[in-house]
């Protein structure tokens, strides 16, 4: 064989390579960015949730305060609680243990009022019976469910993307574009109890 068709090959059998390995690496890179486009939305779709539960706070309230006059304590407490929750915001870019946790933290105090609030409504039969509020619990009945739903999907993706960007060879080319693991949406201490919120 001819000295010029040998090294014609092996630059050949060199471009093939990387091609290969170029083709690997956008597709492996293409993926991440996919994902992380993936877990964005889904935690844009929890953001949804619970602005969707603060909405519906003040109509509640409002309809409690009809009828439970001598509530003030706990109405003042859910409408802190709204308004902390609702001005702990965080940006997918700023997603992390802490500030998730602080997130977590700040909505399950909104949690933890609506629920004393449930409870106080109780000792106002009249409040019970009014259509209007009725319609409120199970509005805001049918959100949390929604909120625990849009959590476990978010996880999920979380999860799916963490295992993608920190697998060999996959966890380099992320690591080249600063593609993170990401933190998960984890439970408040004594979350395993869930909050009394009785219709």
């Amino acid at each position: 064989m001819k000295k010029g068709i040998k090294i014609g090959l092996i630059v050949l059998a060199v471009l093939v390579i990387v091609g290969l390995i170029s083709s690997y690496f956008i597709r492996s890179y293409n993926h991440i960015v996919a994902q992380n486009e993936a877990v964005s939305g889904q935690w844009a779709n929890v953001e949804n949730q619970y602005q969707r539960r603060a909405d519906l706070i003040p109509n509640l309230v409002n309809t409690v305060k009809g009828y439970a006059t001598h509530e003030q304590q706990t109405l003042t407490e859910v409408i802190e609680a709204r308004a902390k929750a609702t001005q702990t915001q965080i940006t997918f870019d700023e997603l992390n243990e802490e500030t998730l946790a602080q997130y977590n933290q700040a909505q399950g105090e909104l949690s933890a009022a609506l629920g004393r609030l449930m409870v106080v409504s109780e000792a106002y039969p009249a409040l019970q019976a009014n259509q209007n509020f009725r319609d409120l619990q199970t509005q805001l009945e049918g959100t949390e469910n929604r909120i625990a739903t849009e959590r476990r999907r978010f996880n999920e993706m979380v999860q799916s993307y963490n295992v993608y960007v920190q697998q060999f060879p996959r966890n380099v080319i992320a690591g080249m574009f600063g593609f993170k693991p990401k933190s998960f949406f984890a439970a408040e201490p004594g979350a395993e109890k869930a909050p009394k919120v009785e219709f």
